[in-house]
């Protein structure tokens, strides 16, 4: 069991021995061309079903704001997203709003009134409760098991444990912290996850943030992680910052308006989406390239990277 979650020996030998390749006339590949490279087998699909799609008010000149949002597979954060799945169904989303943004941090969003009890919006039936302890996969657990094993057989890509006291790994496009006693998701920019109040409440899923500043790693295991923004990022890391405490807006007219959010399924013309399989040695590449540029604009390689430094790549697909 060690030896499946930790792969710590074969740590810089996976991703360091997986050299960026070079053309035969040309100096190394930069990593945005080793992920211009990759054959099509190297790609793989991301389910509309795992996709959380929300559209935003338009911007000041009228132009539409939409942010798709890739749920985390289970055993990660299976409480959460499950109640994700039941807001959105519910359409309890329409007509709330952002309501934080603070500088460097996240954008957050939910109900302007949750806070009151007497004005919130009521949350529909059937919602769960979720235990601190989901915030990370026991590695004794057969669902983790049943993960891992989806990635068995591919080129693994682990990195060095960092000053979080985690190793890092990507598993099935995902990257995760792991020691000896569990896995879990980690905070990079992009991530999504739970608002909630002081412990042991865990959130229900009904406020969520996403991460628009240097990854906030000392969130990890202390709230729950459900996805990442794989695209229309640009329109929450560009919002106004708000003026209130930690970010929040003052007024209801600083608040930017949320039409709708709906579940991949429910989204008519929704396009298609791939990302690079961590366990291709695309990736393998790619990641290596990102920790050691040899690329003719680089004059040293690095010599290692932190985890959120390798972002998953993500394309849409004709």
């Amino acid at each position: 069991m060690k030896h499946a979650l930790l792969l710590c020996t074969a740590l810089l030998a996976s991703c360091s021995a997986a050299s960026a390749p070079a053309t035969p006339q040309g100096p190394a590949l930069a990593p945005t061309e080793i992920v211009a490279a990759a054959p099509a087998a190297d790609w793989s699909p991301i389910a509309p079903s795992d996709l959380l799609v929300m559209d935003l008010a338009p911007d000041t000149k009228g132009a539409a704001r939409r942010v798709v949002i890739q749920l985390l597979p289970a055993p990660f954060s299976a409480g959460w997203t499950g109640n994700m799945r039941k807001l959105a169904a519910a359409k309890w989303w329409d007509g709330t709003a952002v309501t934080r943004v603070q500088d460097g941090y996240v954008a957050q969003w939910g109900d302007p009134d949750g806070e009151d009890k007497a004005k919130a919006k009521p949350l529909p039936p059937g919602l769960k409760v979720v235990p601190i302890e989901e915030y990370a996969a026991s590695a004794s657990s057969p669902e983790l098991q049943a993960f891992l094993k989806q990635s068995q057989g591919g080129t693994q890509t682990v990195l060095p444990k960092d000053s979080y006291g985690a190793n890092g790994e990507f598993r099935s496009g995902w990257p995760l912290g792991t020691d000896s006693s569990a896995v879990w998701p980690i905070h990079c920019y992009g991530t999504v996850g739970v608002g909630r109040d002081y412990p042991p409440d865990t959130g229900s899923g009904a406020e969520l943030y996403a991460v628009i500043g240097q990854a906030p790693r000392q969130l990890d295991r202390n709230i729950a992680v459900v996805g990442r923004v794989i695209e229309g990022m640009e329109h929450l890391s560009s919002l106004p910052r708000g003026t209130g405490d930690i970010g929040f807006y003052k007024t209801a007219e600083e608040r930017t308006a949320i039409l709708s959010i709906r579940i991949g399924t429910d989204v008519p013309g929704i396009p298609r989406y791939q990302y690079l399989s961590t366990e291709s040695k695309s990736f393998a590449a790619y990641a290596d390239a990102r920790a050691n540029r040899r690329d003719s604009f680089y004059v040293r390689p690095a010599g290692g990277v932190d985890i959120c430094n390798v972002p998953v790549p993500v394309r849409r697909v004709k």
